[in-house]
């Protein structure tokens, strides 16, 4: 028998049909049994008669919710349905019986995380996934338009290369090695063999963090350049976000509206002009606008980020942060030695930030410096410093951070819905 998806189903529209999927909702009488049936496409109300199925009513009666089963029968239009359309069921089968199913309504986010294996199956959390998929085939169909070349690396690596407090040791066989905080060092040596590289990989930070906006496992969507200096490398990463926002939005607006969005409002936003400003510029804002005395060298905070973000409804290029607290691969700008050549952006309505991005230093002794400062052994990058040894050019990338990006777009209190099972300092399971 060939089955249609609910979604299909409710195209055809009228005559018979045959469709599977889970029982999302059940009520009824002794007469008559309304089972709400949902698959990854959508839901539709299905109506079982007693007069129908005498000599299997108890089994009927007691089907519960996310019981799987195939049905046949006539699909019909009817306002009163949840989505508009019901199916008069002639035959059904149950595939899969089920026990009383623990999710609920109104259960605490942590009982959720526990049993993140059933609520996965949310409505919620279907329009969240489904978004995360289509940002990511959007993304792949984006570097594939520019002319770039997919370059997969090691989770495995040798070294940190975003802080070494925040790395994961893992034992490899009789030595210890880290999981991976970026793909950047190994996705630099990939420019000079391929120019313009991208990738999508997992990423680990061992953050002692309990925020609503870190996780110690992520996807990091990253980019390296050859040949790009500052301004190419952030003015690429707006023309990505604004592709990938844009496209998901057209694709999927009913998701987003079951989420709380307005797609139109980001299709609309992507079309704006998103501004570039530098640190100092935040600052002097900060300090006019909103009586926030920053002083110069810290990294901008949580709250600082916020703030700045409620002066502005496009996301925010900010560059030239302070040299001396960015990682020891971004170089100093010749004309402001405190200040780095490097940038983050900002988003709206939550401010976090979802892109960080830099010029490559070319300086092998500026950066064994800044290796030492954080407690590093310089020896241990001689292959990264290798790539300045031979034909060395400009270069520059950036990563996004696609749980944030998510959480922003989905209007996500917390970015562990952003990902389908979440890594925290306190959770890492189911």
């Amino acid at each position: 028998m060939k089955y249609t998806t609910i979604q299909e189903s409710m195209d055809i529209g009228t005559g018979e049909v045959s469709t599977r999927g889970w029982v999302y909702r059940e009520r009824g009488s002794n007469k008559i049994k309304f089972i709400v049936l949902r698959d990854s496409t959508n839901i539709i109300q299905c109506v079982l008669k007693k007069d129908n199925f005498a000599n299997n009513w108890d089994e009927i009666d007691g089907i519960q919710m996310e019981t799987s089963i195939e049905l046949e029968g006539t699909i019909k239009k009817d306002d009163r349905a949840p989505t508009g359309y019901e199916i008069d069921v002639k035959e059904y089968k149950i595939v899969g019986s089920s026990d009383s199913f623990p999710i609920t309504k109104d259960q605490s986010p942590e009982f959720l995380l526990d049993n993140r294996h059933l609520w996965i199956r949310s409505r919620k959390m279907v329009s969240i996934m489904k978004i995360r998929s289509a940002y990511g085939q959007a993304r792949e169909e984006f570097f594939k338009k520019e002319g770039f070349w997919r370059f997969d690396t090691p989770v495995l690596q040798p070294n940190q290369s975003e802080g070494g407090s925040t790395v994961f040791e893992v034992k490899y066989y009789k030595v210890k090695t880290y999981l991976a905080q970026t793909w950047q060092l190994y996705g630099e040596a990939a420019i000079f063999a391929l120019e313009k590289v991208y990738n999508t990989g997992p990423t680990f930070r061992a953050e002692k963090s309990k925020t609503s906006r870190h996780l110690s496992e992520f996807w990091m969507v990253e980019t390296e350049v050859a040949w790009w200096k500052l301004k190419e490398i952030t003015e690429f990463a707006k023309k990505e976000l604004k592709y990938c926002i844009s496209k998901v939005a057209e694709e999927l607006p009913e998701e987003f509206e079951s989420l709380g969005r307005d797609p139109k409002e980001l299709i609309a936003m992507c079309k704006k002009e998103w501004p570039t400003m530098k640190y100092r510029e935040v600052l002097k804002i900060l300090e006019e606008k909103d009586g926030m005395k920053v002083k110069f060298g810290k990294d901008l905070r949580t709250v600082e980020e916020e703030t700045i973000m409620q002066h502005f409804d496009t996301p925010v290029v900010v560059t030239h942060y302070p040299q001396e607290v960015m990682a020891f691969y971004k170089p100093k700008d010749p004309d402001y030695p405190d200040e780095a050549l490097c940038f983050d952006m900002l988003c709206p309505e939550v401010g976090i930030e979802i892109v960080g991005g830099s010029e490559r230093s070319l300086d092998i002794k500026e950066m064994s410096e800044n290796l030492k400062r954080d407690g590093e052994n310089p020896d241990d990058y001689q292959f990264y410093f290798d790539l300045r040894k031979y034909g060395s050019v400009p270069h520059s990338g950036y990563g996004v951070g696609l749980e944030r990006v998510i959480q922003w777009i989905c209007k996500l209190d917390n970015i562990k819905d952003a990902i389908g099972f979440p890594r925290t300092m306190l959770r890492w399971t189911p």
